[in-house]
């Protein structure tokens, strides 16, 4: 075991942590929320991304807006509190990276398909917009960024002498990488293991900038 010495957080380093703290919620509040109550979604086949398509899409597309810049504000909270521990460099520039991408996520609308929105032909659209396979790219590094996390901070908390957070941190990446895989097979309901991965992984972030930021 290694004796892990956060740093001291002043008042802008609790209020970034902050930032990690709130994305995760926020994301998923909204998110489901739409899911559950926009005409035709069906989180079973439709992916969180198309959600930014229709009349209603702005809702999602400042929704990944907002939470990769809150993402972005904690990974620099948990740069500050980490330096000098292990997993204490890489980690928050995955999780920094991950904002970026969620936020360009946002910027690079997914395409329509599969009956979302309302009315949009049912079945794969036969050729992706630029925008959509830049949507694609970023949502990739996206999700790497935030499963590598997940297991950066697993070794910070093995090295820290916390195994319960040391396992749940390596659990929560495990899900997601599971949840991608799924759904990037084609498997049934990929949508929806998706979805939970993410949000399960986005959670865990948040239970980290929580715990550093009451250590601190």
């Amino acid at each position: 075991m290694t004796t892990v010495q956060l740093h001291t957080a002043t008042p802008a380093t609790r209020t970034l942590l902050a930032g990690s703290i709130v994305a995760a919620p926020l994301f998923a509040v909204v998110s489901l929320t739409q899911a559950f109550t926009r005409e035709g979604f069906d989180l079973l086949r439709h992916p969180i991304s198309m959600l930014s398509t229709g009349d209603l899409g702005w809702l999602q597309i400042a929704n990944f807006l907002v939470s990769g810049a809150l993402t972005v504000a904690g990974a620099i909270g948990l740069r500050r509190v980490l330096r000098g521990t292990p997993g204490g460099t890489w980690a928050p520039r995955l999780i920094l990276v991950n904002g970026v991408a969620m936020a360009a996520a946002g910027v690079f609308v997914m395409d329509p398909g599969d009956g979302f929105p309302a009315g949009t032909p049912l079945g794969q659209t036969g050729t992706m917009s630029w925008q959509g396979v830049m949507h694609m790219v970023a949502g990739s590094i996206a999700f790497t960024a935030l499963i590598a996390a997940c297991f950066v901070l697993g070794r910070h908390y093995s090295r820290a002498g916390r195994p319960g957070f040391a396992a749940a941190s390596r659990l929560a990446g495990l899900i997601f990488a599971f949840g991608d895989g799924w759904a990037m097979s084609g498997g049934r309901a990929g949508s929806l293991t998706l979805c939970v991965g993410a949000i399960t992984a986005m959670v865990w972030i948040a239970v980290v900038a929580a715990d550093k930021r009451a250590r601190s």
